[in-house]
């Protein structure tokens, strides 16, 4: 659905967007995360026609953003970090301004304005001054009006910075809902919520795409997701369990974990690559008499992803 090819974007000498390419099908929720400076909104912006590239194009539905900018815009729902609102306005009077800009039929309008109201939470606010809501709110108004014309694409830059956990879970639910029938594109700082919103994840750096793919797909790609497992099993003496477990081909070296009791013990076990190693351990010690109270593969998270991609000295 969107093709984006050699992208560049250049302010004087300085590079801000290097030269991307990126494919991105229809019905995707894709979350752009860097850190600050790393090229996300510049390149939304580009997305958009707000902001026309150096080099490279654009294509969404076989239109060139290059040529055919206004054809794209019709495609596209945009809310900038900052939502582009009229304080003085009644929540419905600014939305049906937009309706009005957006092309949207005179005798639709209305429709499409509680039709949006409803999607994003708005009835009890619609007859009030935008001034008058919340952040949360006129979030909740910048997602509607970006909204209002039924567009293929929506693009959301930073949509949650600044709200409260409350106002991000809202704000979360309605992206999720949009999500099910669009295609979403979306700039956060917020890691947690790229891993609970977002199919995809795309981590810029300094202008360059460095990693591509879900949460554990981008912990594979980097080495950090390990395949290691976390044991408590009671009832086991340390060096017979130790011995044991090192004994196995599937395990390459065990971890002792904090001060164990005689009647608990808990190891980390660092596994070799291939086939799942967790039949193999059970088959091991339903041999015994201890007890398996638990075995869980611990995850790193994709905050600790992050930050070895985006560091200046590898993690």
């Amino acid at each position: 659905m969107i093709r984006i090819e050699g992208l560049t974007k250049f302010y004087g000498r300085l590079c801000a967007v290097d030269h991307i390419d990126l494919e991105i099908d229809e019905g995707e929720i894709v979350g752009l995360l860097g850190p600050n400076g790393a090229g996300k909104t510049t390149t939304l912006r580009m997305l958009t026609g707000f902001t026309p590239p150096s080099r490279g194009d654009i294509v969404v539905n076989g239109l060139s953003i290059r040529s055919r900018a206004l054809a794209v815009k019709r495609l596209i729902g945009y809310l900038p970090e900052s939502a582009p609102l009229y304080p003085a306005m009644l929540v419905y009077d600014f939305l049906h301004f937009i309706a009005r800009i957006r092309g949207i039929a005179p005798e639709a309008r209305s429709k499409a304005v509680s039709e949006m109201a409803s999607v994003c939470g708005l009835e009890e606010v619609i007859h009030l001054p935008v001034s008058n809501l919340s952040k949360g709110l006129k979030q909740r108004v910048g997602l509607a009006q970006a909204m209002l014309a039924d567009p293929e694409i929506l693009i959301l830059d930073e949509p949650t910075s600044g709200l409260d956990p409350n106002q991000i879970v809202e704000i979360r639910k309605i992206i999720k809902r949009i999500g099910t029938s669009k295609t979403v594109i979306l700039s956060t700082h917020i890691l947690s919520e790229a891993e609970a919103t977002c199919d995809r994840i795309v981590i810029i750096n300094k202008g360059r795409i460095i990693a591509d793919g879900s949460s554990r797909q981008l912990g594979d790609q980097t080495g950090l997701i390990t395949p290691t497992l976390r044991l408590e099993i009671k009832g086991a003496d340390r060096s017979e369990a130790c011995a044991l477990l090192e004994s196995l081909e599937v395990v390459e070296k065990i971890e002792i974990v904090g001060d164990c009791s005689q009647e608990l013990l808990e190891i980390n076990v660092s596994c070799a690559p291939g086939p799942d190693p967790r039949p193999a351990i059970y088959a091991a010690l339903k041999q015994t008499d201890w007890v398996l109270l638990e075995m869980h593969r611990p995850a790193r998270s994709l905050e600790t992803v992050f930050r070895h991609l985006t560091a200046e000295k590898p993690l």
